[in-house]
């Protein structure tokens, strides 16, 4: 009888690694984020932009299927993958930043709370019976630090952007981003650019403009999502300017 796995079996347990050294289940998940829905981050010295597109069902209520979340007042979260999924960590990310306001009577840094977060990821990698988070998120805040953009793996990894998305468009908007960002973008051109890069991104799968746009300026650093009416006229504004 053969010591060695199957072909194909290494697929079937998340703690075996292939001959290969890759672990299947969490490419799996990975591949799960890349078909979902587009999200980016933008990081500026005036804050930060998250921005995602909202795929809704006409019949759908539109309040239900929103991908940025509030963590704290100064930090925002988008996700992409299953939602469900996300709804779990996006909770344990708020208690993290309210236990750590009670605990130390100030704002949790969004580097913490993102660390966090990937810790019970990488949790759910490493232990027989589970599977991994099938989401990815973009954490993006401003704290004691300055403007701050994280974005997540299914693995547990985590890295810090000027600039990133995640999901189907992401080659696209990353495209546009090494073309048009600079390091002295301002948060009003930031927005522009978020809300541009998604058109793009949905424009290239044919799919029409939904878009939901937060922002969190660095003088309040509170959290605050555009109203429709004025990420429209935005998206209008690109269209006679080309």
């Amino acid at each position: 009888m053969s010591v060695f796995a199957a072909p194909g079996a290494y697929d079937r347990a998340i703690t075996v690694f292939s001959p290969d050294g890759r672990l299947f289940q969490v490419e799996y998940a990975m591949e799960l984020v890349n078909r979902g829905a587009t999200i980016l981050g933008i990081q500026c010295a005036q804050g930060v932009v998250l921005a995602a597109e909202e795929n809704i069902e006409p019949l759908e209520e539109a309040q239900y299927s929103w991908k940025i979340f509030r963590v704290d007042e100064h930090i925002g979260a988008a996700i992409v993958g299953l939602s469900s999924d996300a709804r779990i960590l996006i909770d344990q990310a708020r208690i993290y930043a309210q236990s750590n306001k009670l605990t130390y009577d100030e704002p949790i840094d969004t580097e913490v709370v993102t660390k966090r977060i990937c810790d019970i990821q990488q949790m759910y990698t490493q232990h027989a019976g589970v599977r991994p988070f099938g989401v990815s998120i973009i954490f993006a805040g401003v704290d004691k630090t300055g403007s701050r953009v994280f974005g997540t793996h299914p693995s547990g990894t985590y890295r810090g952007y000027k600039a990133t998305a995640l999901g189907a468009g992401r080659e696209t908007v990353l495209a546009i981003f090494k073309e048009e960002y600079k390091e002295d973008i301002t948060l009003e051109q930031a927005e522009k650019l978020a809300i541009k890069c998604l058109v793009k991104a949905l424009e290239v799968r044919q799919l029409p403009p939904r878009i939901k746009v937060a922002i969190i300026p660095a003088e309040t650093k509170k959290l605050e999502m555009l109203p429709d009416e004025a990420v429209d006229g935005i998206i209008k504004q690109l269209g006679s300017s080309k």
